[in-house]
């Protein structure tokens, strides 16, 4: 599951892009999705959002987007962590 579709989404470059990853609250989750996003971006800003029984956590990171293609790397890069479950 992809959580970019390049092919639908009418972004005009630059522009802030909100990436979210969702894992497992014992991976440190949050220091490896900005680790990831920043390696290809400039990361603007993070919101971590846990779940409601503790198990798992939303990781937000906001980022200076200048092409489909880097968001592309990203959410790649975020997919293929064994920590992240899921991308939106």
């Amino acid at each position: 599951m992809s959580g970019f579709d390049s092919e639908t989404t009418p972004l005009e470059f630059p522009c802030q892009v909100g990436i979210k990853a969702m894992g497992s609250s014992t991976a440190n989750l949050t220091d490896r999705v900005e680790e990831i996003a920043s390696s290809h971006a400039q990361v603007v800003n993070t919101k971590t959002t846990a779940s409601r029984n503790g198990r798992y956590v939303s990781v937000t990171v906001t980022v200076e987007a200048s092409s489909r293609e880097q968001l592309e790397d990203i959410y790649g890069a975020l997919q293929s962590d064994d920590a992240v479950i899921m991308t939106l």
